[in-house]
C-alpha cells in the first residue's frame, strides 16, 4: 500500500491529526483526498474534496457513501475527549458516539467500495485503549472499545483483501491535548508515521515518542499474541 495515486477519506479533516493527514497524503502524492467534516472546509490544492460529513448522522454517512465509488484508504480519525469521573452516563454515550459507533458505521458504509479496491481502514485510537487515563475515563473506555472493535474487524476482513490498521497515539499537540502540561508531539510528525506505518503494513502503529516506547512490549506481549490466535477462529 503507498498513498501515491490512491484515493484518501478522513474524517475530522479541518484540525489536529486530520488536518495534518490531509497535508501529509498530499506530500505523498494521493491522488484525491476527501477531507470529512462537520465544518465548511477550503483547501487551496484541488486534490482535496470537502465533504460534510458527522460520523453521528448516519444519513450523512449513507449520502456520503452514496456519491464516492472508488476509495483505496478509509481514515477514521474524528473524536472527542472530554474530562469526566463517570458520574454522568450521558458523557460516556456522546464518547461512544463519536469514538466508537462513529468509526464503526463509517466504516460499514465504505466496506464495498475498499473491498473493490483490497484498500486499508485506519483508526485513530490512543495508548489510553491499552491503559486508562482516569481523568478522561469516558474518552478511555471508548477507545478501548473502538480498538476492541478494530481487531476483530481486522480478523474478519484478513482474508478479503483489505486491511486494517489501529493507531495508537500518545501525547499530541493538537486542541485536544492543548490543556495537558507534559511533551506533545507536532501533530505533522504523528501523520508521517501514521502513512509510514500503513505503508510498512504494520498493524498497530505507534506513532509519536511517548507511544512508540509502548511498540516493542505491545508487539511481544501474550494480549497481542492471545489476539492472533482467536483471529484464526474466523479465518477462511
Amino acid at each position: 500500500m503507498k498513498i501515491k495515486d490512491k484515493i484518501v477519506l478522513i474524517t475530522g479533516a479541518n484540525r489536529g491529526i486530520g488536518q495534518a493527514l490531509v497535508e501529509e497524503a498530499l506530500k505523498r502524492g494521493a491522488k484525491k483526498i476527501y477531507a470529512g467534516t462537520r465544518v465548511a472546509l477550503n483547501h487551496q490544492d484541488e486534490r482535496v474534496v470537502p465533504l460534510n460529513l458527522d460520523v453521528t448522522d448516519n444519513m450523512q454517512i449513507r449520502e456520503a457513501a452514496a456519491g464516492i465509488d472508488r476509495l483505496d484508504v478509509l481514515i477514521n480519525n474524528a473524536g472527542v475527549a472530554l474530562y469526566d469521573d463517570l458520574s454522568d452516563s450521558s458523557i460516556l454515550e456522546k464518547h461512544l458516539a463519536v469514538n466508537l459507533y462513529g468509526p464503526q458505521n463509517v466504516t460499514n458504509a465504505f466496506l464495498p467500495v475498499l473491498k473493490d479496491s483490497e484498500g486499508a481502514i485506519v483508526n485513530i485510537l490512543s495508548i489510553l485503549a491499552l491503559a486508562p487515563f482516569p481523568m478522561i475515563a469516558s474518552y478511555s473506555i471508548s477507545k478501548a472499545a473502538a480498538f476492541s472493535m478494530t481487531q476483530s474487524l481486522r480478523a474478519f476482513l484478513k482474508g478479503q483483501g483489505v486491511s486494517v490498521h489501529a493507531v495508537l497515539v500518545g501525547p499530541v499537540d493538537t486542541d485536544m491535548n492543548r490543556g495537558l502540561d507534559i511533551p506533545k508531539a507536532p501533530p505533522a510528525y504523528a501523520a508521517q508515521n501514521i502513512f509510514d506505518g500503513i505503508e510498512n503494513k504494520q498493524e498497530d502503529i505507534f506513532p509519536d515518542p511517548m507511544s512508540a516506547e509502548m511498540e516493542q512490549s505491545w508487539n511481544d506481549s501474550g494480549a497481542k499474541a492471545m489476539e492472533r490466535q482467536n483471529a484464526m477462529a474466523v479465518q477462511v
